[in-house]
């Protein structure tokens, strides 16, 4: 608990300094800026500054953009704090949570936690192309601990190398992505491009949920986060796609193995799995993708076991006045060699009223065959569950251009009849918290 307030509270005394912006998604050009030169110190249009506002990847509105190199709705507001210095584009955008943990059933716990996440992003004109930097931080292996948090029906990873974490979910790296990237305009409206992270994020999957607006403010991981996104902290990383208006094609190397036990260091980069990512975003309002993957050996604890994975997912966004509504609809299917081959849906959604009220639900299906460590008689044995949640939060008026808000969840879990010895029926789990973002 000590080391939840030290966080917290630095936290507290470090976010204030920042300014907090929003893009205007009824133009997605308008940017609230800074310069620390008192002679460039003024508001900057995209279309009007020495640096055109646009992507990373290419020339479209630098909204789109969500997490490695994977697309969100042009529609969606862009967060955070962006400033110019010469010829550089900056953009610091992040959030803590202070949470209080009551998972129920026979298999509950209760913790008291801060998850948290850091990013930073800058890019410049070079030669004939864009090169541009990402880095995203987190004090999760601090904040929240080696052995997780509570969260029924969670499984994946480790927490000492020798036991799985099961009904927990694990604490981030530091280190979640430290990342380049170069693109090269071919046309007005088209573009290749090259990533490289050391740790980053392949063309697998939709937007990992820490930057998914429909999923943000949900502090819930989703229980089909191994599924869907849990190759967004990859030890080794290089993609090269192509763009064109508004649609990217894009291939990853990349090393499988998800993160060790050891959160503060760097693993072994390996380059042994490979994924290939579609997206199209039709309109402002819809990016769609689908991808597939074979993934090397990713669990430590089970090392002799590769998967193949395909997901399709769907986000759409409605934005008017001040007013956003996301929607993501994503499936993922895992297929285990040697193993059972497990789908897993996702549907999620969060509405924000006027920057204050925000209502955001989610529910999951997903078939799990790792709730039962081994010498369980129902070791290995596939079991379809369900989680629906569903939680608010108020968010204050803005002081000191951060964004604080006081939120709460209940989440019910629908079991299969052979789990309530494990889980008891229908167990209940909530959780209530405090948030400052940026």
């Amino acid at each position: 608990m000590q080391r939840v307030i030290a966080v917290a509270a630095a936290l507290v005394l470090c976010l204030p300094s920042v300014a907090r912006g929003e893009e205007d998604h009824a133009t997605h050009h308008h940017m609230a800026t800074m310069n620390d030169e008192p002679h460039r110190g003024h508001g900057m249009d995209g279309e009007h500054s020495g640096m055109g506002m646009h992507g990373m990847l290419g020339a479209y509105s630098m909204t789109r953009e969500a997490s490695g190199t994977s697309w969100q709705p042009d529609a969606t507001p862009h967060e955070g704090l962006h400033l110019m210095k010469d010829d550089w584009m900056l953009m610091v955008h992040g959030f803590a949570n202070v949470i209080y943990d009551n998972q129920g059933g026979g298999r509950g716990d209760r913790k008291v936690f801060s998850s948290n996440m850091l990013m930073l992003m800058a890019q410049r004109p070079l030669g004939p192309g864009t090169v541009g930097a990402r880095s995203m931080l987190s004090l999760e292996p601090i904040t929240i601990g080696r052995k997780g948090y509570p969260l029924l029906l969670q499984t994946g990873e480790t927490a000492d190398g020798e036991t799985p974490l099961i009904d927990r979910q694990h604490p981030h790296d530091l280190f979640m992505e430290l990342a380049g990237t170069y693109s090269v305009p071919m046309t007005d409206q088209s573009s290749v491009f090259a990533y490289f992270g050391m740790p980053g994020e392949p063309a697998l999957g939709p937007p990992t949920f820490m930057h998914r607006f429909s999923g943000v403010d949900n502090p819930e991981a989703p229980i089909t986060h191994h599924w869907l996104d849990s190759t967004h902290v990859s030890f080794g990383v290089a993609t090269l796609g192509y763009m064109y208006d508004r649609v990217k094609l894009e291939g990853s190397i990349f090393t499988g193995r998800e993160p060790d036990q050891d959160r503060w260091d760097f693993d072994t980069p390996r380059f042994d799995s490979y994924a290939a990512r579609l997206s199209w975003n039709p309109t402002d309002s819809w990016a769609l993708q689908g991808s597939y993957g074979v993934i090397d050996s990713p669990e430590q604890l089970e090392s002799q076991m590769d998967i193949q994975r395909g997901t399709v997912s769907a986000t759409y966004h409605h934005a008017w006045e001040r007013n956003n509504w996301q929607t993501t609809f994503a499936w993922g299917v895992n297929m285990n060699d040697p193993g059972h081959t497990l789908h897993g849906l996702l549907l999620e959604s969060a509405l924000n009223l006027k920057k204050t009220h925000t209502v955001f639900g989610r529910a999951e299906e997903v078939a799990k065959d790792e709730l039962f460590p081994e010498g369980d008689p129902l070791h290995g044995r596939v079991f379809r569950v369900t989680t629906v949640s569903l939680g608010y939060i108020y968010d204050l008026p803005e002081w000191h251009h951060t964004q604080w808000g006081l939120g709460g969840l209940g989440s019910l879990h629908f079991l299969p009849n052979r789990l309530d010895e494990a889980y008891h029926d229908t167990p209940f789990s909530c959780m209530v918290f405090a948030r400052v973002k940026l």
